[in-house]
C-alpha cells in the first residue's frame, strides 16, 4: 500500500501534465502542472467556484486527490512538500481528534472542553495551512473529516469559524466539511445535510455526506460490528441523496457512499471492496436525470489504506475525485522516527556518552527537528520509490490510458469469489444485491 500512496500523490502531477508519457521527479512537476490547471485553481487554499472547477476538471481527467489526515505542523508541512515535489493539488484534513490533538490533549481533556479544543485546533491547523500553502506552490483543498451527530457542536463551531473568516475575506476559511450521520435512518440523514448544506452554500462551502457505513475502526469511529446491510450503499439510496442536496442554492457537495470499504489496512484478501456499486449508481442516475453526463456524482473513496491497486483505479473510473488514506501515513509517520532511532541507536541511550566518546554530549543526536523531519522524509520515500513504477501510477489518473485488470475480463467479475471473509463483511446476498 506504501506505493499506493505514492501512486495518489504523483498521479495528480502527471494527470494534469502529460498522461502519456512518464514525468521526471528531477523536473519540477508542480510548475508545469499548474500551467494545466483550471484558471480559477492558484497556489493557496482553493474554495468555492474555484473548488468545484478542481474537482470536475478531476472526475474529467480520471484522478483522485490524495487526503491525509494532519495531526501535527510537521505532518501538514509533510503533505505540503509532496505536493510541492510531485505536483499538487493536495487535501489537507483534520478529524475531531486531530483537532484535539493539535489544541493539546490537556485542554481538550478538561471538562467541558473537548469540542472547544477540536474547533480551536482545527482552525490553528487551517490557518497554518492557509499561510504556508502559496509560500509551497501548491493548491490544497483543506477539510474536516467524520462528522457524526453527537459531535455537531464541533461542526457548528467550525462554520461559525468559516462565516466569520467569510465577512473578513470573501471566501470560508476551510474548502469543506465532512458530515458522518451514516448510523441515522436516511431520511433523517438527507435532512440534516440539507439544513447544514444550506447554511454552508452561504459561504461558498462544500459538504461532504457519508451514506452507507465505512467498516473498521478510526479515530473513536468504530464500526467492527456495524450491520453488514450498511457496507454497501444501493443506487436508490445515492439518487435520494443527490435529489434533495441538488435542490439547495449554490449547493456543492460530494458523496462517500459505502462499498464495503473499510478504515485500517488487513491482510491480503480481507477487504471486500466492490466498486462496480459505484459505476452502476452513476448509471442509475444518469439515466433518472436523462442527460448527456454518465458520472453526475462525485464520489469519495474513505478506506483507503490497504486497497488494492485494481479497485482503486475501477473507483476512480466511476467518479472517484477524492482518497483518503490515514492508516498508510500514520505508519509512514511511525516508520520514520523509528528508522531514524534504529540508524542513530548507540548515540541515543544518555545525553553523554556515545561511541565516538565516554565524555561526549549527544544533543546533536536528539534535536526535536530530526525526529519530526524523519518522518516527514520517510512519507517521501514513499513517493519517490513508486517513480520507478510509473505503469502502475498511470491508470490512477487517466482513463487514456490502458487499465490495469486480469486477463479474463472487466475488474475481476468473473471466476467467482475466492477472497477470505472479513469481519462485518456483508456476505454474497448482500453484496449481489448492491450490485444488482
Amino acid at each position: 500500500m506504501q506505493s499506493v500512496i505514492a501512486a495518489l500523490a504523483l498521479s495528480s502531477a502527471s494527470a494534469l501534465v502529460a498522461p502519456s508519457r512518464p514525468v521526471s521527479v528531477r523536473a519540477a512537476p508542480l510548475e508545469a502542472a499548474t500551467v494545466t490547471l483550471p484558471a480559477t485553481v492558484k497556489p493557496g487554499v482553493v474554495t468555492g467556484e474555484a473548488l468545484v472547477d478542481l474537482l470536475a476538471y478531476a472526475k474529467e481527467r480520471g484522478f483522485a486527490i490524495p487526503a491525509v489526515n494532519a495531526v501535527s505542523s510537521c505532518g501538514i508541512n509533510a503533505c505540503l512538500e509532496a505536493a510541492a515535489k510531485f505536483g499538487g493539488p493536495m487535501i489537507v484534513q483534520f478529524s475531531r481528534g486531530g483537532g484535539q490533538f493539535l489544541a493539546g490533549k490537556f485542554v481538550a481533556g478538561q471538562d467541558g472542553m473537548a469540542d472547544k479544543a477540536s474547533i480551536a485546533g482545527c482552525v490553528a491547523g487551517a490557518l497554518q495551512v492557509r499561510q504556508l500553502a502559496e509560500l509551497y506552490g501548491v493548491p490544497v483543498i483543506l477539510h474536516t473529516d467524520h462528522c457524526m451527530r453527537d459531535w455537531l457542536p464541533w461542526f457548528d463551531g467550525l462554520l461559525d469559524a468559516n462565516e466569520d473568516y467569510f465577512a473578513k475575506n470573501g471566501e470560508p476559511l476551510f474548502s469543506s466539511h465532512m458530515l458522518d450521520l451514516s448510523e441515522d435512518p436516511l431520511e433523517e440523514n438527507i435532512a440534516t445535510c440539507v439544513e447544514y448544506l444550506t447554511r454552508m452554500s452561504k459561504s461558498n462551502l462544500l459538504l461532504e455526506m457519508e451514506l452507507g457505513i465505512t467498516g473498521g475502526e478510526e479515530d473513536g469511529v468504530d464500526n467492527s460490528d456495524v450491520d453488514s446491510s450498511k457496507l454497501y450503499t444501493q443506487p436508490e439510496e445515492v439518487w435520494e441523496v443527490y435529489e434533495a442536496l441538488s435542490k439547495v442554492p449554490n449547493g456543492k457537495f460530494t458523496v462517500a457512499a459505502a462499498f464495503g470499504n473499510v478504515h485500517g489496512v488487513y491482510s491480503p484478501g480481507n477487504v471486500r471492496l466492490e466498486p462496480e456499486i459505484l459505476h452502476n449508481t452513476q448509471k442509475y442516475i444518469s439515466e433518472k436525470l436523462g442527460g448527456d453526463d454518465k458520472k453526475p456524482v462525485y464520489f469519495v473513496f474513505h478506506g483507503g489504506s490497504g486497497s488494492s491497486t485494481e479497485d482503486i483505479q475501477y473507483a476512480i473510473e466511476a467518479g472517484t475525485i477524492k482518497m483518503n488514506i490515514d492508516t498508510d501515513t500514520q505508519w509512514s509517520f511511525w516508520k520514520g522516527i523509528r528508522d531514524y532511532e534504529a540508524a542513530n541507536h548507540d548515540y541515543l541511550q544518555a545525553q553523554i556518552g556515545n561511541p565516538d566518546s565516554p565524555d561526549k554530549p549527544c544533543a546533536s543526536c536528539v534535536p526535536a527537528f530530526a525526529l519530526c523531519r524523519s518522518h516527514c522524509l520517510r512519507l517521501d520515500s514513499h513517493r519517490r520509490r513508486r517513480v520507478s513504477h510509473r505503469r502502475l501510477a498511470k491508470p490512477f489518473f487517466s482513463q487514456e490510458q490502458e487499465v490495469l485488470r486480469p486477463p479474463h475480463g472487466p475488474a475481476r467479475r468473473g471466476g467467482g469469489d475466492r477472497r477470505a471473509p472479513r469481519q462485518g463483511d456483508g456476505g454474497p446476498q448482500v453484496r449481489q444485491r448492491a450490485l444488482e
